[in-house]
């Protein structure tokens, strides 16, 4: 099918850069790369910048691209040949080319051929990114049914990124195969720069009755999951069958049966929420965590946080449980609770407590803590506006210097951060503990935190280009998208409120050991997200940890804990972690390492690169 007849019918398409038939190198002598070697390539002018620029991906040509032969005359004219090309491409105004495919894991010289192009686009500011080129799975004619040993092409893809240090517009064009690897093998491309999938038409099967093509259960899925991560699907024309022509309905557009099939799984998808349309923009951007003693929230977080309705409504359910149990219903006339809200903000936590309060009966005597000057002006007038003189009293103060009139029934608390106690809740619910009665209530009463090794190279990729030990160590807040989880989460530090006594410490130590399943393959670890689940009154909960997640809990992103180096796992090792929460009389903060399969320095030695303030 002409180029510029299948761009405008919809197709997305793979190209080659034709070199002219007539064209060859001489075997004899190597290439030089000067303007008597062109023309070299073909043009189709009937294609506009914006198809060039938005629709096609150049398919470079492997012919004579030997760049790791013996022979230094065909090495060097492949190198020639590979930088001829991509000056084309270019030339074009091409936004993606589709490097071949490496031989093996032995493939240093194309590497280096393929660094040096990155470089100098990168000198350019050209947004041009080379994919290269990636089989996954088997075609039938590779597939042995008794042997379940599929070539890890992973590997090829690692060692090559590898090589070329991990730049960000070296990217993958998975080429999806008939017969394809265990499902944790595949679930590690969702972690990689996939920009573009590659669909044979090989790979389509053909109903026996109506004639009709469609594509097995599991490509479906996979193509499904590729389209969460904005991957462009196209389809190779390699051999486009009779039947295929008869589906289409037209032999002047054979690929439209492909293309409607593929089109239906993406209209199949769940519809995208409000909620995901507004982190559209935020996914895996690195965001500074919170440090509440050093820096008062701004509006736009209050307002961001006040949205999250699940989150107010379990705590507006955790404390009428609590006043029920407190205050038995003969005796809720005449009884007051005391309860003291502790990080108060603009007074959502005030309200649902008073909610509580009426869905109940019961009695409240509520006094709102909160350090915040500008926020207790707004949740000031949210007590008066309301007509809660008579029943919340406002307090400005930080509560470890707030000497309290009278013991609190319950203390009710928004303290929690990404990783739990990273807003350093311990802290300050310790101090809130010496004015709660000694059979009083404390909201959360419990809270976990998690810790999960994740394949992340665009975060990591976006920690090294600051150049500093700060950025490449410093826990972040992450909308995790890009990203493959690599082994279930692992509980890490876990705090209970009210204390039972003084002298515990919140500094605390884990050793964690997760084990890569066995059908997963080789993977690069480059840092671990952080989760917590947190028990707000006895059976009432929620949490971010994956598993357990409560759904449509939006005020808390994951935490990002990055490696300043990757390490690489194999199947069945052992990943060996070890993890501090450390204490001294200024700050608190987090310090890191893993020990197997291979050492990592540890990470924010002393809080040099991330703490909290006390």
């Amino acid at each position: 099918m002409p180029l510029g007849h299948a761009l405008d019918n919809r197709f997305a398409q793979l190209c080659g850069i034709e070199m002219y038939t007539g064209y060859a190198p001489n075997k004899d002598k190597a290439l030089t790369l000067n303007r008597q070697l062109l023309p070299y390539a073909g043009v189709n002018t009937g294609v506009t910048y914006g198809q060039w620029a938005g629709l096609v991906f150049a398919k470079i040509s492997p012919t004579w691209l030997d760049l790791d032969s013996e022979d230094e005359n065909v090495r060097v004219n492949a190198e020639a040949i590979l930088k001829q090309q991509i000056e084309w491409a270019s030339y074009l105004s091409v936004k993606h080319c589709v490097l071949p495919t490496p031989d093996g894991n032995s493939c240093a010289n194309y590497a280096k051929c393929v660094n040096q192009i990155l470089q100098g686009l990168k000198n350019m500011e050209s947004a041009m990114k080379l994919l290269l080129r990636i089989p996954v799975g088997m075609s039938n004619d590779d597939y042995r049914p008794l042997s379940n040993a599929l070539v890890d092409s992973w590997e090829t893809w690692n060692s090559f990124r590898m090589l070329c240090d991990h730049h960000s517009q070296l990217v993958v064009a998975l080429d999806i195969k008939r017969v394809l690897p265990p499902e944790n093998s595949l679930k590690r491309w969702f972690g990689e720069p996939v920009t573009a999938a590659i669909l044979d038409t090989e790979i389509f099967l053909t109903k026996a009755r109506g004639n009709t093509l469609y594509l097995p259960k599991r490509h479906q899925k996979l193509i499904a999951d590729l389209f969460h991560l904005d991957t462009r699907i196209v389809i190779s024309e390699i051999k486009v069958p009779t039947s295929a022509q008869s589906a289409a309905g037209s032999k002047s557009q054979p690929l439209l049966a492909y293309w409607s099939q593929v089109s239906n799984i993406y209209k199949q998808r769940d519809p995208v929420s409000e909620q995901e349309r507004s982190e559209f923009y935020t996914r895996d951007i690195l965001q500074p965590s919170l440090r509440p003693s050093r820096n008062y929230s701004h509006a736009i977080s209050y307002d961001d946080h006040e949205k999250d309705l699940v989150k107010y409504l379990h705590y507006e359910i955790a404390i009428s449980r609590a006043l029920l149990e407190r205050v038995p219903d003969e005796r809720a006339s005449v009884i007051a609770t005391v309860l003291v809200v502790v990080g108060a903000g603009r007074g959502r936590l005030v309200h649902a407590s008073l909610k509580a309060a009426e869905r109940t009966g019961r009695k409240l005597r509520v006094y709102a803590v909160e350090k915040n000057p500008q926020t207790v002006i707004a949740l000031d007038e949210l007590i008066r506006a309301n007509n809660w003189d008579n029943t919340v009293s406002v307090v400005s103060s930080d509560v470890r210097d707030w000497s309290a009139p009278e013991r609190a029934d319950i203390l009710v608390s928004d303290f929690l951060g990404s990783f739990g106690d990273n807003e350093l809740s311990p802290e300050s619910l310790d101090a809130a503990q010496r004015f709660l009665e000694k059979d009083g209530i404390s909201i959360p009463s419990s809270y976990t935190s998690f810790l999960q090794p994740l394949t992340a190279p665009k975060l990591y990729q976006e920690a090294k280009a600051r150049k500093d030990i700060l950025h490449s160590e410093s826990a972040c807040l992450v909308n995790l998208h890009n990203v493959a989880r690599l082994t279930p989460s692992q509980q890490v530090f876990t705090f209970s409120h009210p204390k039972c006594s003084d002298n515990q410490s919140n500094q605390r130590y884990q050793k964690l050991e997760f084990r890569i399943p066995t059908d997963t393959g080789s993977a690069m670890v480059h840092g671990f997200a952080g989760y917590f689940n947190a028990t707000l009154y006895k059976s009432v909960l929620f949490g971010t940890e994956p598993s357990t997640m409560t759904p449509n809990l939006n005020t808390w992103l994951p935490m990002f804990f990055p490696l300043r180096t990757p390490i690489c796992v194999h199947r069945g090792s052992i990943l060996e972690v070890h993890f501090w929460r450390c204490v001294d009389s200024r700050k608190v903060w987090y310090e890191w390492c893993v020990t197997s399969p291979s050492s990592s320095p540890i990470h924010n030695c002393n809080g040099r690169s991330c703490w909290m303030d006390l």
